[in-house]
């Protein structure tokens, strides 16, 4: 038996229950993974509540590291003692857990438990966003809103290292001085602060070839405003509440834009693409031009409380649980 975290009804962090669980033996192609850190993400917010289709009970979480424990039939890429990483599906919140080998990632030295936790789901995300969605080059402007969390700390790096200025939104004074830290050339604060205004200023109307927003409803469609002629507005998160009424019609009268939604698992569907993924977030990990400070870590069975946190947008950079 292993402590997981496991709801049986969608809702508020009450419904996060402490208790034990039989993980069981791993079946053909998985492993079994004592895992040391677990990814902390908005995303489990959502999951909480209920997406469309989900039932309950389930266990909650996207991305963990720890090492293996066991391997069953036909896992021939690692053995027991590996040190790994993995991020999609759900069921992380948890001490132990299976998961298919095929999607989990061996784990360089250079890298903590910690870090990779902080970093799978998000780095991935943003190496998506930065490589793939919208290919950032040396000039680009770029706009991050939520500069400060866990997606945006490391964008927000990865972009000014590919020779990108990058204007950061946040929405607290504590928050302005990681987005700067964190290579942000401009950073606003929403909260008292016209962003879109900023953002002519700063640019001297220029605007932005690329907005990167994961806040949603709060942020459309004043982050259409801030791009220029042929800039791509991309939509990958909605933390403030989903986009309604879209008007895709206007994108042409605003400067023929264009707009994307993109989601993770499309950019690592296969083998290959993963171990592209990853590898290049490790690579810009350990060459310390993408830095992941663990900001805050959680005991697993306190995992309500930090949903409350990451709930209010009282976290900042990336948040662990440790089991």
């Amino acid at each position: 038996m292993v402590a997981v975290v496991r709801i049986h009804a969608f809702g508020g962090p009450e419904q996060l229950a402490y208790e034990d669980m039989d993980v069981g033996a791993p079946g053909a192609g998985e492993v079994r993974i004592r895992q040391h850190a677990i990814g902390l993400n908005y995303t489990d917010i959502y999951s909480r509540k209920g997406r469309p289709g989900m039932k309950a009970p389930l266990i909650l979480g996207a991305e963990g590291a720890g090492e293996i424990v066991a391997v069953g039939e036909g896992v021939q890429e690692f053995k027991v003692g590996d040190r790994v990483a993995y991020a999609g599906g759900l069921g992380a919140y948890a001490a132990e857990r299976l998961f298919p080998a095929d999607r989990t990632v061996k784990l360089p030295d250079g890298i903590s438990y910690e870090q990779a936790a902080a970093m799978m789901l998000k780095g991935m995300t943003a190496w998506y966003l930065v490589r793939r969605t919208y290919v950032v080059q040396p000039g680009a402007v770029v706009l991050m809103h939520a500069a400060a969390g866990g997606v945006g700390t490391i964008l927000t790096q990865w972009a000014a290292h590919l020779g990108a200025t990058v204007i950061g939104t946040v929405g607290s004074a504590d928050k302005e001085a990681v987005a700067r830290a964190g290579g942000c050339a401009h950073v606003i604060n929403y909260r008292n602060e016209d962003f879109v205004a900023r953002v002519k200023e700063i640019t001297q109307g220029r605007l932005c070839h690329v907005v990167y927003d994961g806040v949603g409803q709060a942020t459309y469609p004043g982050s259409l405003d801030c791009l220029r002629t042929r800039g791509m507005f991309v939509a990958f998160g909605n933390a403030s509440g989903m986009i309604e009424n879209f008007d895709f019609n206007g994108l042409g009268p605003r400067g023929s834009l264009s707009a994307a939604r993109p989601m993770l698992p499309h950019y690592v569907e296969t083998r290959e693409d993963l171990l592209a993924a990853a590898n290049d977030l490790f690579a810009v990990v350990t060459s310390s031009a993408v830095k992941i400070p663990v900001a805050r870590s959680y005991p697993l069975r306190e995992v309500a409380q930090a949903h409350r946190d990451l709930e209010a947008r009282a976290t900042v950079g990336s948040c662990v649980l440790v089991p």
